[in-house]
């Protein structure tokens, strides 16, 4: 699970490995295709996280493993208010983060909508005590959703036929996308995954293959593009 805790900030941690990595500040401005005084301000923190792709050409020269330094930003750049009520209950998540749906990897299927799970969320308006926070991480649940949304999901509410739900397979890994209760040719009941975005195919699971469904309730949007 990656909390909002981050220990050091983006620029240090890039010009860390830029240093270890023996690269000049010219010549990791040439690899990653970033001009050289917009690369000093990112290092010393003077400007905000750079877009997606910038970080994904700085992942790629300097050998992060992929979505380090993107997940990073898009902690970096969760609204205030959604941080601050996020860390009021951090102690108590970290203390339950077993209840929390963990991921794990890797079978044939190809599914859509990563989330990056954030902590446990409170607020006045939402009445679910088990509910928490996840980040949207792709594009496939486009346009009623955006990279970097974050979203508050319940446990508690039964997922309905067209919601969109955090899905978690039996094998561990997470999914955001519509759901649909459906029934196969011979009848044995089916979940239908539909990413929103409609250049993406479904995905068909047998009801079996599906371990929960947590249905999104809040959404709280980025304003605006990065730089």
């Amino acid at each position: 699970m990656t909390t909002m805790t981050e220990t050091e900030p983006l620029g240090s941690k890039i010009r860390r490995q830029r240093r270890r990595l023996g690269y000049t500040l010219d010549e990791l401005a040439s690899n990653a295709r970033i001009s050289k005084p917009y690369l000093s301000l990112i290092e010393t923190g003077r400007v905000a996280p750079p877009s997606d792709e910038k970080l994904k050409r700085l992942e790629h020269a300097l050998s992060f493993p992929s979505m380090e330094l993107i997940r990073q930003a898009h902690l970096q750049r969760t609204p205030d208010d959604v941080r601050a009520m996020l860390a009021r209950l951090s102690d108590r998540a970290r203390a339950a983060a077993g209840n929390l749906p963990a991921a794990a990897g890797g079978a044939p299927i190809n599914l859509h909508g990563a989330v990056m799970l954030l902590e446990h969320f409170a607020s006045l308006e939402v009445t679910d005590k088990k509910a928490y926070a996840g980040r949207l991480c792709d594009d496939s649940m486009t346009p009623k959703y955006r990279r970097g949304d974050v979203l508050i999901l319940s446990p508690s509410l039964s997922a309905r036929s067209g919601d969109d739900c955090l899905v978690r397979l039996a094998d561990g890994r997470l999914t955001f996308q519509r759901v649909f209760f459906e029934k196969a040719e011979y009848g044995e009941p089916v979940v239908r995954l539909q990413p929103r975005n409609e250049e993406l195919r479904p995905v068909i699971l047998p009801i079996a293959q599906i371990a929960t469904m947590h249905r999104a309730i809040y959404k709280y949007q980025r304003v605006g593009e990065e730089s």
